[in-house]
């Protein structure tokens, strides 16, 4: 599977700051969020669903990974989703999965690094989730 998806009883803004938080203690910063709904409406195109997508990365990480193969800049910063889900109305929290993107690059010491990277993510996400 290409993603790993847990459901939170938080709210969207909760879960965002959860995943801040606990992605923070694992020396994962947010570069960047995008709030969809938002950015759609700035185009005059009403999404009627909280959905926001974080863009994290580790510093060290980055250069290891950028070091060893350029392309691999394509897979950089990881992404983390948090949404409302349309049809249960639980707030999800998202991760694309690293090693399943890296596994493109077919370099076994970059999906090492992607399998560190991945396993750190999960744990932030289970702990934003709780």
């Amino acid at each position: 599977m290409f993603h790993y998806t847990v459901e939170t009883e938080k709210t969207v803004d909760e879960a965002v700051r959860a995943v801040e938080e606990a992605c923070a203690k694992r020396k994962f910063g947010v570069l960047w969020q995008l709030d969809i709904p938002t950015k759609l409406l700035e185009k005059g195109i009403r999404f009627d669903q909280s959905y926001r997508v974080l863009e994290v990365y580790n510093p060290d990480i980055a250069k290891k990974v950028l070091t060893r193969n350029q392309q691999a800049g394509h897979f950089l910063p990881c992404k983390i989703v948090v949404y409302t889900d349309g049809d249960t109305g639980k707030t999800q929290i998202g991760l694309s999965r690293p090693t399943a993107l890296f596994a493109l690059t077919e370099d076994e010491h970059l999906l090492s690094i992607a399998k560190e990277v991945e396993s750190a993510l999960i744990r932030a996400l289970d702990e934003a989730k709780a």
